[in-house]
C-alpha cells in the first residue's frame, strides 16, 4: 500500500492503485453496462469466489467506485452499480477492452504458451509485420 506522502510515479501507477486486484477490472466492466444485482454480477465475471468478490466490492465501495444498494427485503436484494467518479474509471477501461478484443486471438496463443511452460519462442503480432518478445528476453531484461 502507497504511504500517504509517497507520490504515485505517473497516472497509470494511480490507475492500477484503484484497480488492484484480478477481479476489479471486471467488475467495472460488467457495472459499466448498468445495474446489477450481485448474483448477475457473479455470474458475469465468472471464476471469481463469494469471498473475493464481496471484498473487491467492498474495496470498491470504499473507494467511491461502486455504489451498493440493499433494499432489506427477504430473500435478500442488493444492486451494485458505478458511482459518476466510477463511471470515468469505466470509461478508461474501454480502449484496453477495445485493445483486448482486437488481440484475442494472440493473447490465446500466449495464454496456451504459459500453460505448457514454453515461454521462449516468437510470437506473430498480427497488426504490424513485426515481431514481439525475442527469444528470452522481455524489456530489456534477460530471464534466463
Amino acid at each position: 500500500m502507497k504511504m500517504k506522502n509517497e507520490a504515485f510515479t505517473c497516472g497509470l501507477d494511480a490507475a492500477l492503485y484503484v484497480l488492484g486486484g484480478k477481479w476489479k477490472p471486471l467488475i467495472l466492466f460488467h457495472l459499466a453496462h448498468g445495474t446489477r444485482r450481485y448474483g448477475e454480477l457473479r455470474r458475469a465475471v465468472g471464476r471469481v469466489s463469494d469471498k473475493v468478490l464481496i471484498q473487491q466490492l467492498k474495496e470498491l465501495q470504499a473507494d467511491g467506485i461502486v455504489d451498493r444498494f440493499d433494499y432489506r427485503e427477504i430473500p435478500p436484494k442488493v444492486e451494485y452499480s458505478l458511482t459518476t467518479f466510477g463511471r470515468t474509471l469505466g470509461k478508461a477501461l474501454a480502449p484496453l477492452c477495445e485493445w483486448g478484443t482486437t488481440h484475442s486471438s494472440n493473447v490465446e496463443a500466449i495464454r496456451e504458451r504459459r500453460k505448457v511452460g514454453e515461454h521462449s519462442g516468437r510470437i506473430a503480432d498480427t497488426q504490424t509485420e513485426g515481431v514481439v518478445a525475442a527469444k528470452g528476453v522481455r524489456s530489456g531484461y534477460n530471464h534466463s
